[in-house]
C-alpha cells in the first residue's frame, strides 16, 4: 500500500510525542520529537525548500508511526531510549557506550582508601567525579598525594604490610598499614582530602595553616614543619586563573562543524578544577543546526551516565528546559542547563570553545598529513621506500654556558616524545658547537647501538656544512651507514621558508618553496628540537644561577624578594605560580605580577 502523506497528516493531532519513519523494507530511518506533531510533520512534506539531504531520506521512506505523549519531556526520553536502541541510519548518533571513572573514598575501612572506581556506585563510601578518563583520575590522586599522605593501595597489599612501602619512604603514604598514624590523626587527612577533591581549597589551607600554628604554638615543631610542607604543596598545584576557580561540578559542551565533520567535546570541571576534556564525533548524516546537535548529543550522551548539577553549553537550546527537566530526573537532583555565563565560567567556556574548534582541526588532518609530508620529504630525498622516522638535533647555550643538546623523533604518528633526549654537554671549549654536536650524536647513538634499539631514516641538524660534518664523522667512527644526514641551513634573516637543505655527500643544496608540505615537516621538527633544547637549557642555566633572576625585574627588592620566596618556598614555585596567584602575595599589585609572570617566561 502506497503512504499518502495528505491523508497521514489529516490525521495526526497537535500533541508532544514522538514520530518514527520507516522504509518500504521497515526499516527505522529516522527518530524525532516534537511539541506539535502536526506542525513539525508537516515541514517534512512540503514540495520545495527541503535540505538536499533531507530530500533524499524522504523518498525513501514509506511509513511514519505516531507516538503521542503527555508532556515535551516524555517525549524527549521516548526519543532518547528508542535512537539508543534502534540507532536509525539519519539521526545523529554517538559512538559513546563507555562509563567514566569516580575517585572513591571507602569509608567502611578503619583506614580508608582513596581509588580509580568505575562502576554503577553501589559499593558504600564518598564518590567524586565523572571524571574524562584514567589519566585525570591519575593526576588528581598524584596531586592529593603530594598534599596529603593518604593511602591508595588495595586491601589485601595493605593488610599483608609487616613494614611501610616505597611510598611512605618519599613521603607520600603516611603508612597506617604498620599504625605509623592513629585512626583519629587519619581521619583528619581523609577530611582533609574530601575537601581537596571537592575543589574547597581556601578551606583546605585555612585548615592546614591553623594545624601548623597549632603544632607550633605547643612547641611540636616537627609536626609543624609537616604541616607546613602540605601547606606548601597544596599551593604548588593550586591556580587561580582560568584553569581553577570555584568549587563547582560543571560539564561544559561545545560543538564544531568544518567540512561536513562535526566534534562536540564535554569539558569537565570538578571541584572547580580543570580536569580534561573529551572529544567525540557523531555521526550527523542530514544537515542539523549546532543547537540541534547538542540537544541529540546531551540526550544520548547522558541516557544512562549522572549528569552534574551544571551544563554549560555553546550555543543556545531551544529545548533547553526539557533537557534540563529530563537531567534533573535521571541523576536525582536539580541539573541547570545553560549557555548565558560569566566570570570564570565564560573563560571556561571560551577555551572549551577554542579547544573543540581546534581538536576538529587536527582531526580533519593529521590522519592524512602525516603521511602526506612524509612521503613528500621522501620524494625530495629520493628515499624510494619512504621514511618512518626522523630524528633532529639542536644545541642551545647562553654564551657557551650551560649547554643543552636535544634530540626530537617524529615517526608516523607524528611527534613521538617518549623517545625525546636532553644531553647536558660537557668537557668541550665553551661556544664550540661542532664538538657539542659531536659529543650528543656520539652519546645518542652509541646507546642505541649497544641496546639495540631504533635508528632514523633521516637525521636532521640543525645547522649548516659543519654542523652537518661534525654529525657525519661520529656516526662514521660508529659505522652507522643506513641514515641519511641532512643539515637544515637557516636562510637570510633567518626568516622561515628560506632555509637550505644539505645532505651529506652531496655539495649543492637543496631550496624548497616555501608552502611545500616537505619544507613545512622539515620546519616543524627543526623547530621542536630548537624549543626542546632551549627549555632544557634554561632548567639548567636556572639551576646554576648564583643571582636571583628576580633581581632582574625592575621593582622587586630585597623585601619583594623575600616576600615571593616566603610564599612560593623559592624560585621554581614563583617560575610554576600564575599571574593571580603572584597578586596575593604582600606588596605585589597586579601589574607588578603581571611583569614578573612573562619576565621568568621570556
Amino acid at each position: 500500500m502506497t503512504f499518502d502523506p495528505k491523508s497521514f497528516l489529516q490525521n495526526v493531532g497537535q500533541a508532544p510525542g514522538v514520530y518514527q519513519m520507516f522504509d518500504d523494507a521497515g526499516s527505522l530511518l529516522y527518530v524525532g520529537k516534537a511539541k506539535n506533531l502536526k506542525k513539525r510533520l508537516q515541514s517534512y512534506f512540503r514540495k520545495t525548500g527541503l535540505p538536499i539531504k533531507t530530500e533524499a531520506m524522504m523518498q525513501r521512506v514509506a511509513d511514519v508511526q505516531v507516538t503521542v505523549t503527555h508532556t515535551e519531556n516524555e517525549a524527549l526520553i521516548l526519543e532518547s531510549n528508542l535512537i539508543k536502541d534502534k540507532k536509525p541510519h539519519y539521526n545523529i548518533l554517538l559512538r559513546d557506550s563507555k562509563s567514566y571513572p569516580f575517585i572513591h573514598i571507602d569509608d567502611s575501612h578503619d583506614y580508608p582508601r582513596l581509588s580509580f572506581y568505575r562502576g554503577d556506585r553501589s559499593q558504600p563510601g564518598r564518590y567524586f567525579g565523572p571524571y574524562p578518563g584514567v589519566t585525570a583520575i591519575r593526576e588528581t590522586l598524584s596531586l592529593l598525594q603530594k598534599v596529603l599522605p593518604v593511602r591508595q593501595c588495595d586491601d589485601v597489599f595493605f593488610s599483608n604490610r609487616a613494614r611501610p612501602c616505597l611510598q611512605h619512604q618519599i613521603k607520600r603514604c603516611s603508612a597506617p598499614c604498620v599504625g605509623l598514624i592513629s585512626e583519629e590523626a587519619y581521619a583528619k587527612d581523609i577530611e582533609l582530602a574530601g575537601l581537596f577533591l571537592q575543589g574547597k581549597d581556601e578551606s583546605l589551607n585555612q585548615l592546614l595553616l591553623t594545624n601548623m600554628e597549632q603544632a607550633s604554638k605547643y612547641l611540636k615543631f616537627e609536626e609543624a614543619a609537616g604541616w607546613r610542607d602540605r601547606l606548601n604543596a597544596l599551593r604548588r598545584v593550586q591556580s587561580h586563573q582560568s584553569i581553577t576557580a570555584g568549587h563547582s561540578d560543571i560539564d561544559i559542551i561545545t560543538v564544531a562543524s568544518l567540512h561536513g565533520k562535526v566534534c562536540v567535546e564535554v569539558t569537565f570541571i570538578r571541584g572547580g578544577r580543570h580536569s580534561g576534556s573529551n572529544g567525540h564525533f557523531p555521526t550527523v548524516p542530514l544537515e542539523f543546526t549546532e543547537a540541534e546537535i547538542l540537544s541529540a548529543f546531551i540526550s544520548q550522551y547522558y541516557h544512562k551516565r549522572p549528569a552534574p548539577k551544571q551544563i554549560v553549553v555553546g550555543v543556545k537550546l531551544e529545548d533547553a528546559p526539557q533537557l534540563a527537566g529530563w537531567l534533573s530526573e535521571q541523576s536525582n537532583h536539580k541539573v541547570v542547563l545553560t549557555h548565558s555565563v560569566r566570570g570564570h565560567r565564560r573563560d571556561w567556556l571560551n577555551m572549551a570553545q577554542l579547544n573543540v574548534t581546534e581538536r576538529l582541526k587536527r582531526q580533519l588532518s593529521e590522519s592524512q598529513s602525516v603521511q602526506q609530508r612524509l612521503q613528500s620529504l621522501a620524494d625530495v630525498f629520493g628515499l624510494e621506500e619512504g621514511i618512518s622516522r626522523i630524528e633532529c638535533f639542536d644545541i642551545s647555550h647562553t654564551q657557551g654556558n650551560q649547554t643543552v643538546a636535544s634530540c626530537v623523533v617524529f615517526t608516523e604518528a607524528g611527534v613521538t616524545k617518549t623517545d625525546y633526549r636532553r644531553y647536558n654537554i660537557t668537557g668541550i671549549t665553551p661556544g664550540d658547537d661542532y664538538a657539542a654536536m659531536r659529543q650528543a650524536i656520539s652519546r645518542r647513538y652509541k646507546r642505541v647501538l649497544k641496546e639495540e634499539g631504533k635508528l632514523p631514516d633521516v637525521l636532521l641538524i640543525d645547522g649548516g656544512k659543519g654542523q652537518l660534518s661534525s654529525a657525519a664523522e661520529i656516526m662514521h667512527e660508529l659505522q652507522i651507514k643506513e641514515v641519511m644526514l641532512v643539515g637544515v641551513a637557516k636562510g637570510e634573516g633567518r626568516k622561515p621558508g628560506l632555509e637550505t637543505l644539505f645532505i651529506e655527500g652531496q655539495s649543492v643544496g637543496i631550496k624548497l618553496a616555501a608552502n611545500s608540505s616537505a619544507m613545512h615537516l622539515v620546519q616543524q621538527i627543526r623547530d621542536e628540537a630548537h624549543r626542546f633544547a632551549i627549555t632544557g637549557h634554561r632548567a639548567r642555566r636556572g639551576k646554576a644561577q648564583t643571582q636571583s633572576i628576580l633581581q632582574e625585574i625592575p621593582g622587586i627588592g630585597a623585601k619583594r624578594r623575600q616576600a615571593l620566596l616566603k610564599h612560593f618556598g623559592g624560585l621554581q614555585g614563583i617560575q610554576q605560580a600564575g599571574i593571580k596567584d603572584l597578586g596575593k602575595v604582600v606588596g605585589i599589585n597586579a601589574d607588578l605580577a603581571e611583569k614578573i609572570y612573562h619576565h621568568l617566561r621570556r
